[in-house]
């Protein structure tokens, strides 16, 4: 029986972009571009070394997010995943990592799956929780946060590396796993990847294909909002110290009165 792999990723801004909040206090994504969050490429790699270790598995990628995120599936495709799941609908603007989460399982249980493959975290959100919320949403073991990861005879194991030890970690499949940035550099996509993808299948699903109502996701049903926001004070010039005898106690009146000292 062939091993179902999904693995989530997500479309992010650009770090390196302006980025900043529209009106309604949400990441304003349309002024700013997009790409694969550079974490979530460690899962797919990942993902793809289990594959490619097994007897017979399948890879889908998985996504939710507007229009703009095949481009993250894109890249995942591009990588070697054989096809990917857009979930994308209106009602989904401004959902909380709690939404996601059902959104995600919704997709994976319709999907099919043995192993779900996540990042340790998005590069926007930052927040880690999302496999956790997996596992529980899908009654399902989760090892997380995992340097290396392996899959043997319908157990997966793997290794967390902490600041005093290592930790040897498995779980029975199903079941998710994050990996982190330390599990192994994610290949580049070939010019043959490249162009396989384009051929690839990308299903497209909404709320009605995962029997979710739009109350339960947006930000009618956040659980958590964003009250206020602020532009970050333009850069001032700094406090220049000229050595004429007393730089010495110049810099030290100064480091004290900012309480460095």
């Amino acid at each position: 029986m062939s091993l179902r792999i999904v693995v989530t990723v997500k479309y992010v801004p650009d770090a390196t972009g302006d980025r900043h909040f529209a009106d309604d206090l949400t990441v304003d994504r349309d002024d700013v571009d997009g790409l694969l969050s550079e974490l979530d490429e460690y899962a797919v790699e990942q993902a793809l070394q289990i594959a490619e270790d097994a007897d017979d598995a399948e890879v889908t990628v998985l996504t939710v997010g507007p229009e703009d995120a095949k481009d993250a599936l894109r890249k995942a495709l591009s990588m070697g995943a054989d096809k990917a799941i857009h979930v994308e609908d209106d009602d989904l603007h401004g959902t909380d990592i709690i939404g996601t989460s059902l959104v995600l399982a919704k997709a994976i249980e319709k999907a099919g799956f043995d192993l779900v493959v996540s990042g340790m975290a998005s590069t926007d959100g930052t927040a880690g929780v999302v496999p956790a919320l997996l596992a529980e949403r899908l009654g399902v073991p989760q090892v997380t946060l995992l340097s290396e990861v392996s899959v043997e005879d319908g157990t997966v194991k793997g290794r967390r590396d902490g600041d005093a030890a290592s930790e040897q970690l498995e779980a029975q499949l199903p079941a998710v796993v994050s990996v982190t940035d330390q599990s192994g550099e994610a290949r580049y996509p070939s010019f043959k990847g490249i162009m396989a993808a384009k051929k690839k299948p990308v299903e497209s699903w909404d709320l009605s294909d995962l029997d979710i109502d739009a109350e339960e996701v947006g930000l009618d049903g956040a659980w958590t909002k964003v009250d206020a926001a602020a532009e970050r004070p333009a850069r001032t010039a700094g406090t220049i110290v000229k050595d004429e005898g007393e730089g010495g106690k110049q810099l030290a009146e100064f480091l004290a009165s900012q309480k460095f000292i």
